[in-house]
């Protein structure tokens, strides 16, 4: 499954605990209809028959494929009538724009001649095209921007893709805006790694607001707070 379906998912998932009470359905059930759903959002298919025998394999390492028997349907009847009623909680609302999202069958190259797709290798298109989600559009214009050793000694693009990622184990893809998003998850790698921005200081405004007019520090710093804030989730859990 690619990263725009995985997110997709993970929206569906969050946004569903948003409405209903995490003890009213089985949260591994409805994950499991956020993929169903999901893939058929963004026109990437999953069959039912693997999605359960993928997750009868995480909950029991080693087993084998279910046999079509009356459990498997019972499950997978339980998946299609979850999908119909998150549909109905979400009003069919199950379309999100995503901070990396780029469009299908569409490459991340752009006119700087670099070929984004390696910040994505899961993802990565096979048609040539000008068209990039934000985060890939922000880090080829920030590339751009710094020394090239700079760039090339320190893994920022590879950082603040895996912390994306990392994002949608919370519910900041619901809080605040893709565009936002990509842009503290830049600058949180580029603290991370110590590299500063050239000119920042005389320029008349921040790096980041040239990206979006509506950022402001206040709002990267709560969304970096948050993310971070994900990375203890699994020390609190009993």
């Amino acid at each position: 499954m690619q990263s725009i379906p995985i997110a997709t998912a993970c929206t569906i998932y969050h946004k569903f605990f948003c409405e209903i009470e995490l003890d009213a359905y089985d949260p591994y059930l409805v994950a499991m209809s956020s993929l169903y759903l999901a893939g058929k959002v963004e026109e990437q298919h999953l069959r039912t028959r693997d999605i359960i025998n993928v997750s009868n394999r995480y909950f029991h390492p080693g087993s084998e494929p279910l046999e079509l028997d009356s459990r498997f349907w019972a499950l997978r009847d339980s998946i299609v009538q979850c999908e119909l009623l998150m549909l109905r909680v979400l009003r069919f609302q199950v379309s999100f724009q995503h901070p990396h999202k780029v469009p299908a069958g569409e490459s991340a190259t752009i006119s700087t001649g670099m070929n984004l797709s390696v910040f994505d290798p899961e993802s990565a298109p096979t048609e040539p095209s000008r068209t990039c989600g934000y985060l890939l559009h922000y880090l080829i214009s920030l590339k751009n921007w710094l020394n090239r050793y700079s760039w090339q000694r320190t893994p920022v693009s590879v950082t603040a893709w895996a912390l994306l990622r990392d994002s949608y184990h919370g519910g900041l893809c619901l809080r605040f805006r893709a565009q936002h998003i990509a842009v503290a998850v830049i600058h949180l790698a580029l603290q991370a790694y110590g590299v500063e921005v050239p000119a920042e200081a005389e320029a008349e405004k921040p790096w980041w607001q040239v990206f979006s007019d509506d950022l402001t520090q206040p709002i990267i710093d709560n969304i970096v707070s948050d993310l971070i804030q994900i990375y203890t989730m699994d020390t609190e859990i009993p």
